[in-house]
């Protein structure tokens, strides 16, 4: 039996046994009933970008949880239609996005299957602190049910259309799903009970969901009605799922053990506290309302703080279109990356996605980016900056500060060296380069941080043409010296690069520092400084022998005008 109805608790504080400087970044745990695709991909690549940016910082010990979600109708629909049991599909479909997530080079510490033994415990006790809390009663629910989003939705997100008969039905009006009335005797949470304790929340924390659209999005819904959540269905429906503790005629609401994952990932209910709550969740906008407002609301009910932070992102279409299997144009990752590489697919995506809006994939735009950013603009510039044509020696050369003087307002040092107002620019930007570029990381603006890098570049660029080394006459002295000056200064830019690319192109960052002699533990963003000879500094890396020419550190992109990346089969 229930508890009757009582107050709830307020919502929780940060819990105090926190480990010290330990954060949890996460994914959504995809649904296992069909194969992963560039969104799944988008997400996980983002909070993969994030993972390694904090530990190239040292902020101290961090997980990144990604994994499946293996329990629900549509599984269990999807397993009869293709012919075989919920498991042995979940089986097969978790194992192609652990695949999918290998290949793209996704750091994941944690892959966590919410048909596990320890995530159905956690779930089970999680369930008992709702029930014990009194945020659970027993009420007959009816409404329109959407399958494909596992969810009941209110008459105000639905539209009447005709189905592929031509028979009137109801769809979602966000997704075109169709929906079906429901009616069941189910348990459900009082929801309603925590929209004061929500504001509160956001309120006191208004960098809890980023980016602010997300954020004044989620103010919003709780501005209106807040209607109590159905959470368990009835077994006859669903059998494919975790029982009700203590009731065996329900199953556990796919959502409320969905959400659970990012608990039992971190050990719940015995060590979760030396992790929880300094978890950051990055979600599609498409579940939003699931993570910023019923999963706070279950923490809270539960005895839990709210996560730190819900990092949102929109969505990819394909030449402005929504990806689906109807169309025929959902795009496999694998061969995504066998077209584009590894690194150039990451860049792409990682450069190109903005959060805040929709974005568009095509091919054209893939090998456009990727060849005048990767190949040409850096890979170029490392070519031609270690040519031995350019530097016989194949050193990192000497700074002259006699023809690279310090000054203190570069307007006026005309006159005093060879660097002109604009090489003293350059300086400042790349200077400023890494500060720039956490700001960014740190507000969930990756694709920001690589423009900055990308303009960066581009000067860098300028400033090698604009002196022209290979013009210079080595057998006289002081244009050695510039020679010498120049290279130098440029090494010193694209090692800032290739440690700042580092989260988003690991292979190719690698590439291009061991070219430049950066050793493992020189690649760290914590001591990163630029051009210290300028600042009157020594510079470690200065006379040293630079490291073994690889070959072109990104080979261009092939054109291919009839490209068309098919669906991967289950």
């Amino acid at each position: 039996m229930l508890r009757p109805p009582r107050p709830l608790p307020p919502a929780p504080r940060r819990a105090a046994s926190t480990g010290p400087g330990r954060l949890l970044l996460s994914t959504p745990i995809f649904y296992a009933n069909g194969p992963p695709h560039i969104g799944h991909l988008y997400s996980a690549l983002l909070a993969d970008a994030l993972h390694r940016h904090r530990r190239l910082r040292g902020a101290g010990p961090g997980r990144l949880s990604t994994g499946t979600d293996e329990h629900g109708l549509k599984i269990q629909q999807a397993a009869a239609a293709a012919g075989t049991s919920p498991p042995e599909l979940c089986e097969r479909v978790s194992g192609l996005f652990r695949q999918a997530l290998t290949q793209a080079a996704v750091s994941f510490t944690d892959f966590i299957r919410t048909s596990e033994p320890h995530h159905q415990r956690a779930v089970r006790h999680f369930w008992g602190a709702l029930r014990d809390g009194g945020a659970l009663y027993k009420g007959c629910y009816e409404g329109w049910y959407c399958t494909p989003e596992e969810c009941f939705l209110p008459e105000s997100q639905l539209a009447e259309r005709r189905d592929a008969q031509g028979r009137p039905c109801m769809v979602s009006l966000e997704t075109g799903h169709q929906v079906h009335w429901t009616k069941e005797e189910n348990y459900m949470f009082r929801l309603s009970a925590f929209r004061d304790p929500l504001r509160n929340w956001l309120r006191d924390n208004p960098h809890a969901i980023s980016p602010d659209p997300f954020y004044r999005r989620v103010l919003r819904w709780l501005e209106e009605d807040l209607p109590d959540l159905s959470v368990s269905r009835e077994r006859s429906r669903l059998q494919w799922g975790i029982p009700v503790p203590g009731d065996s005629t329900q199953t556990v609401y796919v959502w409320v053990d969905a959400l659970v994952n990012y608990l039992s990932v971190v050990g719940y209910p015995e060590t979760h506290g030396a992790w929880w709550p300094a978890a950051h969740h990055v979600v599609g906008k498409d579940i939003l309302k699931f993570h910023a407002v019923y999963w706070p609301a279950l923490l809270m009910a539960a005895g839990l703080a709210p996560p730190e932070r819900i990092l949102v992102h929109s969505h990819w279409t394909v030449r402005g279109q929504k990806m689906s299997k109807s169309l025929g144009n959902v795009v496999d990752p694998s061969a995504c990356i066998g077209q584009y590489t590894l690194d150039g697919f990451r860049y792409f995506l990682l450069r190109q996605g903005v959060p805040e809006r929709d974005c568009d994939y095509y091919n054209e735009k893939v090998v456009k980016l990727v060849n005048s950013e990767l190949a040409d603009a850096l890979g170029g510039l490392l070519n031609r900056s270690t040519a031995l044509s350019i530097n016989p020696s194949n050193t990192y050369p000497c700074f002259s500060e006699s023809c690279f003087p310090k000054v203190l307002d570069y307007r006026e040092a005309k006159g005093m060296g060879r660097a002109s107002v604009e090489d003293y620019e350059l300086v400042a930007s790349v200077a400023s380069l890494p500060l720039q570029v956490a700001s960014y990381f740190e507000g969930f603006q990756i694709y920001k941080a690589l423009e900055c890098i990308a303009l960066c570049v581009r000067q860098t660029n300028s400033f090698f043409q604009r002196h022209r080394p290979w013009k210079l006459d080595r057998k006289d002295p002081a244009e050695q010296l510039w020679l010498d000056t120049i290279i130098h200064v440029t090494l010193e830019c694209l090692r800032v690069y290739g440690t700042l690319l580092q989260p988003v192109v690991p292979h190719t960052a690698d590439k291009l520092l061991s070219r430049l002699a950066v050793e493992p533990e020189e690649r760290g963003l914590s001591s990163l400084s630029f051009l210290p000879r300028y600042n009157g500094k020594p510079c470690p890396f200065e006379g040293r022998q630079l490291g073994p020419d690889t070959g072109v550190l990104f080979h261009r992109l092939e054109k291919s005008r009839h490209h068309r990346v098919e669906p991967q089969q289950l």
